[in-house]
Order: structure tokens, then sequence, then C-alpha cells
């Protein structure tokens, strides 16, 4: 695998962590710089949920580091874990977990009001990125009213409103049907092709993993390729 360069946006080191006398992941290293895709695919159990976990704070490795542009992950405290996802990372997941009471455009907007942005900044950031996936005329629908695709559209908004440093995705789209997974891979790969966000994608999809620039395998928790 190609080296990163040396101003990774991400920086996994050695990192080990085990749940009993089961170690579930074994010295896993690797970069991402900005604008990478990586894709971390193996067999169920290989550790790479708990790989991403990890990356976004809601594990902690036993060993090693996580370095976050320049921010320790592995080192903050649970006030410093929750700034830091709230401000530098954004999150796609399988079941899209959009919150039922609220439209399109205010599952979007939540990340901006939890950075405390005015209404005023809110508004015009919502407003385009729902153009940009397609979901202008959709902005008042509630989930319920969207289909699977469309919500899984929204939860990609969402992860980048605030314009994170870096995307987590858990197999994004393991929910949906062919074609609209495949507008999902391609609206990722387009956005972070655009804003230069770094893209760590779990799944067991080659579809998806070819979208990525890099592929890491895991097996027993140990980079096998």
């Amino acid at each position: 695998m190609p080296a990163a360069p040396a101003s990774a946006v991400l920086e996994v080191n050695a990192v080990t962590k085990a749940y009993g006398p089961r170690r579930v992941l074994d010295g896993v290293s690797f970069k991402v710089a900005a604008g990478e895709r990586f894709a971390l695919t193996g067999p169920s159990g290989s550790g790479k949920t708990t790989l991403l976990n990890c990356l976004g704070g809601i594990d902690r490795p036993d060993t090693g580091s996580l370095d976050l542009l320049g921010q320790r992950i592995d080192r903050l405290d649970s006030d410093g874990l929750a700034r830091l996802r709230r401000e530098k990372i954004g999150t796609v997941f399988q079941f899209f977990h959009l919150l039922p009471t609220l439209s399109a455009a205010e599952n979007i907007e939540l990340p901006l009001q939890l950075l405390g942005l005015p209404p005023a900044e809110r508004a015009p950031r919502v407003a385009a990125i729902l153009g940009r996936v397609g979901l202008a005329d959709r902005a008042h629908a509630r989930p319920g009213q969207l289909s699977g695709g469309e919500q899984q559209r929204v939860a990609i908004a969402r992860a980048l409103v605030h314009r994170p440093a870096l995307i987590l995705a858990d197999e994004p789209t393991g929910n949906l049907d062919t074609a609209n997974g495949e507008n999902i891979l391609r609206l990722l790969r387009e956005l972070t092709d655009e804003t230069r966000t770094a893209l760590v994608l779990v799944t067991h999809s080659e579809e998806a993993a070819a979208i990525c620039h890099h592929r890491i395998h895991l097996r027993d928790g140990r980079v096998t390729g």
C-alpha cells in the first residue's frame, strides 16, 4: 500500500483491542490523507466495526495511537471526544439513524445546531447540500415519507454539512437495493472528491470497496492486505 503523505488527516498506529482473552484488533496501522477513501473489508468478526468505533471515539484501543489532525483521539476525555465528533467527524450508518419526528432539512441541520451556528448561516448550508444530494424538493419530508435511498442521501448530507475532516461509513449500502446502492456510492465518491474529506468505509461490498483508493483487509484483527 502506498504511504500516505506526512500530513495525513488520520493516523492509526499499532492499535490493539481485546475483549477478555480475545484480541479483536492486533497491531493495526494505516494513514489517510485529505480526500482519500479507505475501505475496511474482511469477514464478520474480523474487527472492522471495532476499528471504526475506535476511530469515532466510541471504543478506546488498549494500546497504540489514533491521531486526527494532530489530536490524539485515544487520549481525549468524554467532553473532548464529543467536541471532536461534533467538529471533525461525520458518520453514515447502514440503517440511516435519522430522527423520525424531524424533516429531512431538520435532520441535516442538527450538526450545525450542535456547533452553535446562527440560523442565518445554517439555512443556506442546509439548502445547498439538500440540492447537492438531489433532495431540494423533499426538504420538509420526514424520514417515514422517504425511500431508503432518499433517507441515506439525507444521512450523507447530515454527515457532511458541518464540513468534517473525516467521514466514517458503516455498510452505507447494506440496507439498499442495487440501484440505490450504486447511487449512494457515486454520491459518496463525488462529494468526498469535491470536499477533500477523508473517508473510512466498512463494507462487505466489492462495489463499495471499488470507489476507494485503498483497501485494508482484516482477518482476526490483523491487516492481511
